[in-house]
C-alpha cells in the first residue's frame, strides 16, 4: 500500500491506501460545497463544516494543522460486547488494519474493515439544501451476531472561532424528532440561525457536553463517552458544547445495517425542523448522494477530451472545474485557508472558467461583484457575504477586473443583454494617502445605482491615473498582493498593469463601439495607444520588460537589480496584452524560458533572483522564504500565463511541454515524487517551493485561483476550444 493514488476508469475518484501505522505527508483533501453549506474533509477523515459563509459561520472548528489533522468532527463504531472501538477513518482513533479513502466529485468514502466488521463512511454536502450528510455502513462477517455502536461527534462553533463562541452556544433535544439543536444569538449576522445534528435509529442518545464526551484531560482519540454504555442526554446552556449522537444496532451475521448522520444549519428554528424532516432517513439520503452523482457527472461532463496525455484528461474531465466551482466560488474556502469572502478580482477570473460548463454563474456573480463598486469607481478588495463588511484599499487592478470579466462574458455568450443590468454603488470615505486600506461596512450610495456598461466605465476611468513614465500607479499593490510598498507614496508605476489596461481598454473599445458608445470607445483606444508608447519608451530593459518602478523612480525587474531582475507577469502579458513590439516580446519570453524555466524541478518561478538580503523593499512578499510562494517560487497563476503566451507567440511544442511540467498529477507520479511534492496530485497547487531544502513541494492547494486559469490554458489556449458570441469554434494547438 502507498499513498499514491489512482483514478477509476471513468477518472471520478482519486484513491488513497494507508497500511497500518503510515501517515500521508500532508492531509489530500476533498472540498465539497453547494451555495449554502460547505466541507473540507481529508483523507484522514478529519473534517470542518461552515453554512453560508466559511469564516464568520462555522458550525465546526477549523484546525490549520496539516502535520497533526486535527478535527471538530469524528466517528466511532464500538462492540458492545468487548468495549473495543475504533472510527471508520484513519483519525481520530486508529484501528489495526488498512485504510482506502476514495475522494470523487461531490464525495468521499472511507473503507476499513476489523474484528469482522467491514464499515463504509460516505460523507457528501446534500446539492439543494444546507445539510451535509455522512452515512456509516457496517456489513457483520464474523460468523455470529454482533451488537454494535455508531457514534459521531461534532464541536460547535456557530461563529468564527470556538472560544471567542463556545459561551454563547445553547443546545437543546428536540422533542418532536430527537435531534440537537444549537444557537447563538451573539452572533450578529447569523443570530437567528439553528445549526443542528440528527441521526436515524430509535434508540440513539445524546450530549451537548464536550467536557462529558471527552473526559477530563480527554482526546478525540480515546474519548470518555465511548468507556461508558450510553450518552447522558445532557444540554442547555453554559456548557462546553458539542453535539455527539450514539446508535446502538444489532448486525446478524451476513447482513449490512446503516446510520445516517445530518449536520446542518437552518436560517430559523422552522427550517431546521424542516431539513431535519426531509433528511431523516435512509431513502433521503440515498437520493441525495445520486442527486450529488448527476450534478456533477453533467455539470463536469459538458467539455470531454480524449487525448493521448492521461494525465491532462484527469484535469480537463472533471478535477479543475470541480475545484473552481466547488472550492473556490461556493465554498471560497480549503485545507490551508478558511476564507469565506469574495475577492474582487478572485472570483471575476475563476467564473470566467466555468463558461462551458455553468455560464450562470458568470453573469450572476458580474452583477453581485458591480454592487461592490464605490461611487468613485473603487471597490472592495474583499468582502464577506451576507453582511457585506469588507476592505477598501489602494490596489490598482481589482476594479479593472470587472471590464474584463464583462467582455470575456459577452464575446463568449453573446448576452450583451447583461450590459443593461443594474446594479447599486457604494458609499463610504476614501482610503487615506497614508493608509493601505479600512475595514468597514459600506452603505448603499442613496439610490445610486447603473447599469453594468456603467460600472465598467466608471472603473476603467478610475484606473487612468498614471505616474511619470506615464504608466499606472501602482497603489498599495497590483496583481501581486505582496508588493504593497512600491508605490505607498502615490508615485510608483507598475509595468504589468500597463500590459494589463491595455487589454482592458481594447477589449472594452470593441464593445463601447458595439453599443455605439464611440465616444468612449475612442477615449479607450487613445490611452492605449500612449500606454503602448510609454511601454516601449520606458518599460523596456534591454531583453525583458520590467515588473515596476519604485516611488523614487528605482526600476524593479530589472537587470541593475541585485534580486528581482526579471518577474515573468510583465513578459507574459508582453505577449497576452497585444501591446508589445513582436520581437521584444519574442526576446522577453526566450529570457523567462532561461532565467524562469527549470525543466528538472518542473517549475516555472515567478521572479529571480528573489528577495533576501538587497537594500529593496517591495513589501510583505520579502517576508517569505526565498524560493516560497511568490517570493520567487512558482507561483501556478503566473506560470501559466507564461505557459499561454509561449502558445500565443506559435511556439505550441514549447507550450505543451511547459504545461506537462505544470501539471500536478505529473509531480506524483511515483512514492518518490510523492514524498518531494506532498500535496494533492488531483487539484492544482497556488504555489510550489523553488529552493533547497524544499525545492519541489507544493504549497497550499485547492483554494487557488490558478486552477481557472489552468483549466483556459488547457481547453481554450491548446485544444483550442473557443465560445464566440454563443458560437462553438475548434482550433486546436
Amino acid at each position: 500500500p502507498s499513498p499514491v493514488g489512482g483514478f477509476t476508469p471513468d477518472g471520478r475518484e482519486y484513491v488513497i491506501t494507508l497500511a497500518p501505522g503510515q501517515t500521508t505527508p500532508a492531509p489530500w483533501a476533498n472540498v465539497m460545497a453547494n451555495d449554502r453549506i460547505g466541507t473540507v474533509v481529508s483523507e484522514s477523515g478529519s473534517a470542518y463544516t461552515w453554512a453560508l459563509n466559511a469564516h464568520e459561520f462555522r458550525l465546526t472548528t477549523w484546525h490549520d494543522d496539516p502535520v497533526c489533522d486535527a478535527s471538530g468532527e469524528a466517528w466511532y463504531v464500538r462492540d458492545e460486547e468487548t468495549g473495543q472501538f475504533w472510527s471508520p477513518t484513519p483519525l481520530p482513533a486508529r484501528g489495526l488494519g488498512t485504510y482506502v479513502c476514495r475522494h470523487g466529485f461531490g464525495y468521499s468514502v472511507f473503507e476499513y474493515t476489523q474484528f469482522g466488521i467491514s464499515s463504509e463512511l460516505w460523507t457528501y454536502v446534500a446539492l439543494d439544501a444546507p445539510v451535509k450528510l455522512a452515512v456509516v455502513k457496517l456489513r457483520n462477517f464474523s460468523g455470529r451476531l454482533r451488537r454494535l455502536s455508531v457514534t459521531g461527534y461534532w464541536e460547535w462553533v456557530l461563529g468564527q472561532w470556538r472560544h471567542a463562541n463556545l459561551m454563547h452556544v445553547v443546545t437543546e433535544t428536540d422533542p418532536n424528532t430527537g435531534a440537537l439543536f444549537a444557537r447563538n444569538v451573539y452572533n450578529r449576522e447569523f443570530a437567528g440561525c439553528t445549526a443542528f445534528v440528527s441521526a436515524t435509529g430509535p434508540a440513539r442518545t445524546v450530549t451537548g457536553s464536550r467536557a462529558e464526551f471527552l473526559g477530563r484531560n480527554g482526546t478525540p482519540a480515546d474519548p470518555a463517552a465511548l468507556h461508558r454504555a450510553y450518552l447522558s442526554g445532557r444540554t442547555g446552556a453554559g456548557l462546553d458544547p458539542c453535539a455527539a449522537v450514539q446508535v446502538p444496532l444489532d448486525v446478524p451475521d451476513g447482513q449490512e445495517r446503516e446510520v445516517v448522520f445530518v449536520l446542518g444549519a437552518g436560517q430559523n428554528a422552522d427550517e431546521a425542523h424542516q431539513l431535519v424532516r426531509r433528511f431523516g432517513g435512509s431513502a433521503s439520503a440515498r437520493q441525495s448522494l445520486e442527486q450529488v452523482w448527476e450534478y456533477w457527472k453533467r455539470t463536469l461532463g459538458v467539455v470531454h477530451a480524449e487525448t493521448p496525455d492521461g494525465a491532462l484528461n484527469i484535469l480537463v474531465n472533471g478535477w479543475l472545474e470541480y475545484q473552481v466551482l466547488a472550492c473556490r466560488y461556493w465554498g471560497r474556502s480549503g485545507y490551508y485557508q478558511s476564507g469565506g469572502a469574495y475577492g474582487f478580482r478572485d472570483q471575476l477570473q475563476d467564473t470566467a472558467a466555468l463558461i462551458h460548463a455553468a455560464p450562470w454563474t458568470a453573469r450572476e456573480h458580474l452583477l453581485r461583484a458591480a454592487g461592490r463598486q464605490f461611487c468613485a469607481g473603487d471597490v472592495q478588495h474583499w468582502w464577506h457575504p451576507p453582511s457585506g463588511r469588507g476592505v477598501r484599499t489602494h490596489f490598482s487592478d481589482d476594479f479593472l477586473w470587472l471590464p474584463w470579466a464583462a467582455c470575456r462574458y459577452v464575446s463568449a455568450t453573446g448576452d450583451t443583454g447583461v450590459w443593461e443590468e443594474r446594479a447599486p454603488f457604494l458609499d463610504g470615505r476614501p482610503v487615506n494617502a497614508d493608509e493601505e486600506s479600512y475595514y468597514d461596512l459600506p452603505q448603499r450610495a442613496g439610490e445610486d445605482e447603473g447599469t453594468l456598461y456603467e460600472h465598467c466605465v466608471r472603473a476603467i476611468t478610475n484606473g487612468l491615473r498614471f505616474g511619470v513614465h506615464g504608466l499606472p500607479l501602482m497603489g498599495c499593490g497590483d496583481w501581486n498582493d505582496g508588493m504593497n510598498l512600491v508605490g505607498r507614496g502615490g508615485q510608483g508605476e507598475s509595468v504589468w498593469l500597463a500590459f494589463f489596461l491595455y487589454h482592458v481598454l481594447q477589449r472594452f473599445a470593441e464593445h463601447a463601439g458595439r453599443r455605439g458608445d464611440e465616444g468612449f470607445a475612442l477615449r479607450c483606444r487613445e490611452e492605449a495607444g500612449r500606454l503602448r508608447q510609454n511601454l516601449e519608451e520606458h518599460a523596456w530593459d534591454g531583453e525583458w520588460y520590467r515588473r515596476a518602478f519604485f516611488d523614487d523612480g528605482t526600476p524593479l525587474g530589472s537587470a541593475a537589480n541585485d534580486e528581482c531582475q526579471i518577474d515573468s507577469l510583465s513578459q507574459s502579458w508582453a505577449v497576452l496584452s497585444g501591446a508589445a513590439d513582436p520581437g521584444r516580446a519574442r526576446q522577453a519570453m526566450d529570457s523567462v524560458e532561461r532565467r524562469l524555466v527549470r525543466s528538472r524541478e518542473r517549475l516555472i518561478r515567478l521572479f529571480d533572483p528573489p528577495f533576501d538580503t538587497s537594500a529593496l523593499e517591495p513589501g510583505y512578499i520579502k517576508g517569505y522564504a526565498p524560493g516560497v510562494r511568490e517570493n520567487g517560487g512558482q507561483y501556478t497563476h503566473g506560470a501559466i500565463w507564461a505557459v499561454m503566451a509561449f502558445a500565443e507567440l506559435g511556439d505550441t511544442e514549447r507550450a505543451w511541454e511547459l504545461f506537462s511540467l505544470l501539471n500536478p498529477v505529473n509531480h506524483a507520479g511515483t512514492p518518490e515524487a510523492v514524498e518531494v511534492y506532498k500535496v494533492e496530485p488531483y487539484v492544482v497547487a497556488a504555489d510550489v517551493y523553488a529552493l533547497p531544502p524544499h525545492t519541489g513541494r507544493g504549497g497550499w492547494t485547492w483554494y487557488t485561483g490558478s486552477a481557472a486559469w489552468m483549466y483556459r490554458l488547457i481547453v481554450e489556449t491548446l485544444l483550442g476550444l473557443q465560445l464566440e458570441g454563443g458560437r462553438l469554434l475548434v482550433n486546436p494547438r
